[in-house]
Formats: C-alpha cells, structure tokens, sequence
C-alpha cells in the first residue's frame, strides 16, 4: 500500500505557473512508476504526463508538451509537476497515481494508487 497527497494546486491567472507536489507515504516512491492526470468538470479524467520508476522515461500528452515538466525525488519520496504558460483549458483537478511496475502508462486503469487531487483554476 502507497498513500498519496497532491498539493500546490491554486489559482493562477494565463500565463502563469505553478508547481503540484505529490507526497508518498506507506512505501518507498521508486517501488512505481508514476503519472499526472487530470479531470475537469464533465469530462473523463485524462493523462498528462507519466515518469519511470527511475526517472529515465518521460512522456506527455502533447496539449502540455514544452509547457510541464514531471519530476521525481526518490530520496524525498515525492513526484512534481512543473506547469508553465498555463492556459484556461488546464484548470481541473490533478492527480497523481502510483504503478506497480518499472514503466509508466497512460492509461488510468494501469494504476495501482490514486491521491485526492489538487485543483488548478486558470483565470484569463
């Protein structure tokens, strides 16, 4: 069992930027590779970035290429996501997921843990 906490989540106007954290507890980050996936209101929750177990694999939905940036501090047992040159169109709730395995995925059914998420609202 991992548990997860999303935090950093805000307001921020276009343009802006913001940082999500994700915070494992329960057991060791680099047991999973990690993703960030996002749900806004009415729609299905969809994948925006994902990270190997060690950090050596990296991929992006390309909405958000050039703009985010996934991270992960094994050592502090924590995953980030950088988001730069928001737009109104990312404001959703964010979340992390922990899989069981050395490569991530994009799809949400391949995910062992989910955290609460962190909502992001983009003004313009």
């Amino acid at each position: 069992q991992v548990q997860l906490v999303e935090s950093g989540g805000g307001l921020v106007q276009a343009g802006g930027s913001l940082r999500l954290s994700c915070a494992a507890s329960g057991r060791t980050l680099s047991s999973f590779s990690m993703g960030w996936f996002r749900q806004a209101p009415g729609k299905e929750r969809e994948f925006v970035s994902a990270i190997s177990r060690i950090g050596g694999s990296r991929n992006y939905v390309d909405s958000v290429k050039g703009r985010f940036t996934i991270s992960r501090d094994n050592a502090k047992n924590t995953l980030y996501l950088e988001m730069n040159s928001l737009k109104p169109e990312d404001a959703a709730v964010y979340y992390c997921a922990a899989r069981n395995a050395l490569f991530s995925s994009t799809q949400t059914h391949d995910y062992d843990y989910w955290g609460q998420g962190t909502q992001v609202t983009v003004s313009s």
